[in-house]
């Protein structure tokens, strides 16, 4: 399995943020899942709230895009942009659960 690091950049129209909040319930429940599951190992916003880390285990890049494209955020289209970067956690907790 492959550690991602993903950042979230949600939508800034003046409408969004009103969106973003109707929707966080589903989005956060989603999460849930995927930690549960042990898909997700950690997530949360930047201070703000325009964007977002969240740290996933996928098989590969191709199997993030399908996890990501189900989360309600992304189903909603309020997510203006996303960047998924492969990640070695070496030292610390993440490191600990991650299987490499």
């Amino acid at each position: 399995m492959t550690v991602f690091a993903v950042e979230y950049r949600y939508v800034s129209a003046p409408e969004g943020a009103a969106r973003l909040d109707e929707v966080r319930p589903e989005h956060r429940a989603w999460l849930r899942e995927r930690a549960e599951s042990g898909e997700l190992l950690a997530s949360g916003p930047y201070e703000g709230g325009a964007k977002a880390l969240l740290i996933f285990q996928a098989a590969d890049r191709g199997a993030l895009d399908t996890l990501l494209a189900e989360d309600p955020f992304a189903q909603a289209s309020l997510i203006a942009d996303t960047v998924a970067t492969p990640w070695n956690p070496i030292i610390g907790r993440l490191a600990d659960v991650a299987t490499v």
